[in-house]
């Protein structure tokens, strides 16, 4: 069982660093103005989604329900912190998805929105993973 905690552990600290990274380069994407950044941006943008963010979101999610499904669920299914978490982790899910439709909108040169909104997205992971933790490590309620 420890294991499946380990390998949960290091593929959501890679998925979350992707959520950390991806956004600060969204920051710098919308500040250039040249075609030569803009396609090196776009390149860094699509390895970082789909070469480490979304396979770390996938693997994070085969280990968490596989402890979920061996072990969790019946010993904390009632626990009002699990469903917490559950939460937290779906709106993570929806924060991925908008990453992605930032990236499309890059990708189209579309992008209609400031490095300052890109910067207040670049917080947003930093609530879920310190609820995540919380909730997961102390168990509150």
């Amino acid at each position: 069982m420890l294991w499946l905690k380990a390998l949960h552990l290091i593929f959501m600290v890679t998925w979350f660093a992707g959520l950390f990274y991806l956004p600060r380069l969204y920051v710098y994407h919308a500040m250039s103005d040249d075609d030569i950044s803009n396609e090196r941006f776009k390149i860094m943008e699509r390895k970082l989604f789909y070469g480490i963010m979304t396979p770390g979101m996938i693997v994070t999610f085969i280990f968490g329900i596989w402890m979920l499904l061996d072990y969790a669920w019946g010993v904390y299914g009632s626990s009002g912190w699990l469903h917490a978490k559950l939460l937290l982790l779906a709106l993570a899910v929806v924060y991925h998805y908008f990453c992605w439709v930032w990236l499309e909108d890059f990708k189209h040169a579309r992008n209609e929105r400031s490095h300052i909104f890109y910067r207040w997205m670049n917080e947003v992971p930093v609530l879920f993973l310190v609820g995540i933790i919380i909730l997961a490590v102390v168990k509150p309620f």
